[in-house]
């Protein structure tokens, strides 16, 4: 009997060490790379780390105790009842003269800004973690797909995590993407899908490039970590400020509420829109992730004219329910000075019609939902 446990434990390690040679997992910075990191002054001790200081979990708490409370607490209404109605833009259709940004749902966004087409984070899998059982995106989410996108002029990842950064979507769109920028390190993981060294830039906090020569890219600190598997913050997370001559946009990636927010507004100044991470939040990771009302604040110290709602819509990640972050963003912004964006997923937002105005969609879902289960119930 020993012998055989033996054997079967031997057999299970070498097939968890089989299973995260799997190219999903990316690769670790190392030669040219990893010196540019070195060099960083948000790196120290082998690890990036934030402005702040910023505890993954809260005191007292652990992944084990995380796991455990999950399944203990599992939560309610953390799916939508019904499939989510999503709008299928023609997204090559686009007049690449007028500006528009399109939530495709979590933290991905197309972008039209002066004429460059620009892609944020895309995941069209219909799951976002190492296994297809878990992390399974919200049905009728996964209305996008490779296929309906047009060649990029840039695309940028915020950081590595599977919710970001998907390996399935990357490596379909590595032939449609004239050019990648990335936080530092992050190219470590796209020249292992195939990516050429050429077509990759990776940038630190408030470093910036240029596309074209009419629109500047700068990656900004966000409050978070990195990382794919078991080792973290070997890569870089960041959120960018896209600014042409008209307008400037930002996307904050996954963040936390801190002082860099403050710092980014000071830098920049007004934002014409800004796309704020909401969801996702939960009270056993308080640093990582902003709550609503935290984004509403933020939107004000950004100057934002416009709030969009971020990392929201499309997974399940944290304990609250779904539609929460609507509900809450929309009431943390009575009364402020931006406009608050809530689009279906794939409708556009066209940033020159300050007087556009959409649904309250989420709760159109929860009423059809909710009469469904009553007629089950009679």
């Amino acid at each position: 009997m020993l012998l055989g446990l033996t054997a079967f434990a031997a057999l299970l390690s070498l097939g968890a060490c089989a299973w995260l040679q799997h190219p999903k997992f990316g690769a670790h910075p190392e030669g040219v790379r990893l010196e540019r990191i070195q060099r960083s002054p948000n790196y120290a001790d082998g690890a990036f780390r934030n402005e702040v200081d910023t505890p993954t979990l809260a005191e007292g708490q652990t992944t084990l105790s995380v796991l455990w409370g999950n399944f203990r607490q599992p939560g309610q209404n953390l799916r939508p009842g019904v499939p989510v109605l999503a709008v299928k833009t023609d997204l090559r259709a686009l007049d690449v003269a007028r500006d528009v940004v399109i939530w495709l749902g979590h933290s991905s966004y197309f972008v039209v800004l002066a004429g460059q087409r620009i892609l944020i984070d895309p995941v069209f899998s219909a799951f976002a973690a190492p296994v297809s059982s878990s992390t399974r995106a919200f049905e009728g989410t996964t209305l996008y797909t490779v296929d309906d996108i047009p060649p990029i002029d840039v695309l940028l990842i915020t950081h590595d995590h599977w919710d970001h950064l998907d390996h399935a979507t990357l490596t379909a769109l590595a032939p449609k993407a004239r050019r990648v920028v990335v936080p530092l390190g992050v190219g470590a993981h796209l020249e292992h899908w195939g990516y050429a060294p050429t077509k990759i830039q990776e940038i630190d906090w408030f470093e910036s490039v240029t596309a074209d020569g009419a629109t500047a890219i700068h990656a900004v600190p966000a409050r978070h970590y990195s990382g794919r598997w078991l080792t973290r913050n070997k890569t870089l997370w960041a959120g960018f400020v896209l600014e042409s001559g008209q307008r400037r946009l930002l996307f904050s990636g996954d963040t936390g509420y801190g002082p860099h927010l403050k710092e980014i507004a000071r830098r920049f100044g007004v934002f014409d829109l800004v796309a704020l991470d909401m969801g996702q939040y939960d009270a056993r990771w308080p640093l990582i992730h902003m709550t609503p009302e935290e984004a509403a604040q933020a939107a004000v110290e950004l100057q934002a004219r416009s709030l969009l709602p971020g990392h929201v819509g499309r997974f399940s990640i944290a304990r609250h329910s779904w539609d929460e972050p609507f509900e809450r963003i929309g009431t943390a912004s009575d009364g402020k000075p931006y406009r608050l964006l809530t689009p279906r997923i794939g409708e556009p937002v066209m940033l020159d019609d300050d007087g556009q105005r959409f649904s309250r969609w989420w709760r159109d879902a929860t009423r059809v939902a909710y009469r469904q289960n009553m007629e089950v119930g009679r």
